[in-house]
């Protein structure tokens, strides 16, 4: 969603590597290849995948998979323990959007 592809592109290639490989295995049914925690706060469902190196952590927020289909609401860089309030209004956003759009969806199939 958003801008989240362009932003985990612009990760450094090991960590882009571990969390891309992460949301292919959680795509296919299996556990993630790196550290993640529930994030409530953001709505039911929603993850994150947690990566770091020796400069920063870095953070991947999604929506759990729904169908064949894995929703990135967010991929951002974080120097501190709390993550930012802008982030965390980022992915509610999203979060939403998925929503209308799952729901547009719906309706469409059942005419």
């Amino acid at each position: 969603m958003g801008d989240s592809k362009e932003l985990l592109s612009a990760f450094p290639p090991e960590i882009k590597g571990l969390l891309g490989f992460s949301l292919r295995r959680i795509q296919q049914g299996l556990n993630p290849r790196c550290d993640t925690r529930r994030m409530e706060s953001i709505g039911a469902g929603v993850w994150e995948l947690k990566a770091s190196d020796e400069r920063t952590w870095y953070r991947l927020m999604y929506l759990t998979k729904i169908g064949s289909t894995v929703y990135v609401l967010h991929a951002f860089e974080k120097s501190g323990r709390k993550t930012s309030r802008r982030d965390l209004a980022i992915a509610k956003t999203r979060l939403k959007q998925v929503h209308e759009l799952l729901k547009s969806r719906t309706e469409d199939e059942n005419g």
